[in-house]
């Protein structure tokens, strides 16, 4: 199994399932909260400012396509601009931005450009992620500010409901703690670009850093850019022994400990789905090590339907 080898101060699994962390600091965000625009040039006569919304939960992808149109530029500007743009990413980040492209409605004013744009964004989340409260929740779960973005930014695209976020953080924290893999289909769905509810068995077999079927521990990046609530769930999970969840209808999100009561949640979720080309046969993966007796299954065999 290849993974990329973290710092000292990142997560570390072991086949045992052994959960070591080394404190950093950690994360809160907001969205919809309006952020002073930054511009390169000002001219004597302004544009009225428009706006744009990065809703919670977009990929940087999504948010580079949403600047390319508010500004007017052939598609694939921005994303060609982050090397010039001089963003303040944290360093396990590696230059990419993805996770802290802050949530929340900008002003566009006149002159303002990719690169302006990008760097309001990161200044936005690094004030946010850094705040005093903020650490003391990382050192409160022996995460740091990066993994605790990742983190949020699986809730943010699992979590079926604002209610159900907190609960879906504790699966990820008890997976880890086991040295189960996560199992998550959002991050496939990051591997594949893609968004939806169905995840075949040849999706979890894919050769990818972000398939967390087949690899341990949690992926190389964030796969979205988490909001305030997902920021929230990551630093203060409710206890719980949770290890699997289903959506099985809009509201009705299930989680359990127990693999037997969570493939009948799974079963469920198939007879009401039939024909709509959601239902689907959950993968299982190899079964625990001896002292664990359960088979592994899915975090979340049928992802949240939204």
């Amino acid at each position: 199994m290849q993974m990329k080898i973290p710092p000292r101060s990142t997560i570390r699994l072991t086949r045992r399932g052994r959960f070591a962390l080394v404190v950093a600091g950690a994360v809160v965000a907001g969205a919809a909260v309006a952020v002073p625009m930054l511009t390169l040039e000002r001219g004597h006569e302004e544009a009225k400012p428009s706006t744009l919304v990065i809703p919670e939960g977009w990929r940087a992808s999504q948010v580079y396509d949403a600047i390319d149109k508010a500004l007017r530029l052939p598609p694939g500007s921005t994303r060609r601009s982050i090397g010039r743009a001089g963003l303040k990413l944290p360093g396990d980040a590696e230059g990419n931005p993805e996770g802290y492209l802050f949530p929340a409605t900008y002003p566009v004013e006149k002159g303002a450009t990719p690169e302006s744009l990008l760097r309001v964004m990161v200044d936005t989340a690094d004030k946010k992620f850094n705040a005093a409260p903020i650490a003391a929740g990382a050192q409160r779960n022996a995460m740091n500010i990066y993994q605790a973005v990742t983190i949020a930014s699986i809730i943010q695209a699992e979590a079926a409901t604002k209610a159900d976020m907190g609960k879906v953080a504790r699966v990820v924290f008890n997976r880890l703690e086991r040295g189960m893999p996560l199992q998550m289909d959002s991050t496939i769905n990051y591997a594949l670009n893609r968004s939806t509810v169905r995840t075949s068995q040849d999706d979890t077999r894919i050769e990818n850093p972000y398939n967390s079927y087949q690899r341990m521990g949690l992926p190389p990046t964030p796969i979205d850019n988490p909001g305030e609530e997902a920021m929230h769930a990551a630093l203060n999970p409710p206890p719980g022994n949770w290890l699997y969840f289903v959506t099985v209808k809009p509201g009705d999100t299930r989680f359990t400990d127990d693999y037997a009561t969570h493939m009948r949640n799974v079963a469920e979720f198939n007879a009401l789905h039939q024909g709509t080309g959601q239902a689907q046969t959950p993968s299982q993966s190899p079964p625990h090590s001896p002292s664990q007796s359960p088979p592994q299954s899915p975090a979340s065999s049928a992802p949240a339907v939204r």
